[in-house]
């Protein structure tokens, strides 16, 4: 059974060469094709294509917006965005409205198509440099959820976990850093307090984010 695809994109050029890759390749048929968001909106609910390639900037109603009304209208559709942007925000605003995949437009006919046939088997396909940016956001995200609490260090308070954690005692710090072992060790009593801890150990796990 063919893959039915529907094409969204304003760019008549653009339009016209994704409907002849779609429309004659085996195991894909193009189902339609709209030239705004406008037009998606009142296209696509009629002919419930199983894919639906949408660009971003449409002139009218962007893109992410009619995916946006549309996963709700139609949850089963599953929408891979094809565009020039490579913007986090962009990115991100695609895949909360509920898009399920996103390409750019340099994308070569095969991998397109590729691609097309990935999202419909339950994948979530990507262009490498999409991909990485979601991997570097999340990372990001996942380390300023695990380490919050070492933003209420001072500088010196920092420095001084950061040697605990590599397993420096008092008397070593203070010959680092050229202070008293009790300069050392208020220091420590503050990092405790902040990091609400009660001990060495528990200290350097919330420093390593465990």
């Amino acid at each position: 059974m063919s893959i039915t695809v529907a094409i969204v994109e304003d760019n008549i050029d653009i339009r016209k060469a994704l409907e002849q890759i779609v429309s004659m390749t085996k195991g894909f048929k193009l189902c339609c094709s709209c030239e705004n968001g406008e037009d998606a909106l009142v296209k696509l609910p009629i002919y419930e294509p199983k894919v639906v390639l949408m660009d971003i900037h449409l002139g009218g109603i962007d893109g992410i917006e009619v995916v946006k009304k549309l996963k709700v209208q139609l949850p089963d559709m599953l929408f891979m965005m094809c565009t020039v942007y490579e913007e986090d925000e962009k990115i991100f605003e695609a895949l909360t409205a509920g898009a399920s995949g996103y390409i750019i437009k340099k994308t070569t006919p095969t991998r397109l198509l590729e691609a097309i046939k990935e999202l419909y088997e339950g994948g979530a396909p990507m262009s490498s440099q999409i991909a990485r940016k979601v991997v570097m956001a999340f990372q990001q995200k996942n380390t300023d959820i695990i380490n919050p609490s070492l933003d209420l260090l001072s500088k010196r308070e920092l420095e001084i976990l950061e040697m605990l954690a590599n397993g420096l005692v008092y008397k070593e710090i203070s010959e680092k850093l050229c202070i008293s072992s009790e300069t050392v060790r208020k220091h420590v009593y503050n990092i405790y307090n902040k990091l609400h801890v009660g001990n060495r150990v528990e200290a350097v796990n919330k420093y390593f984010g465990r």
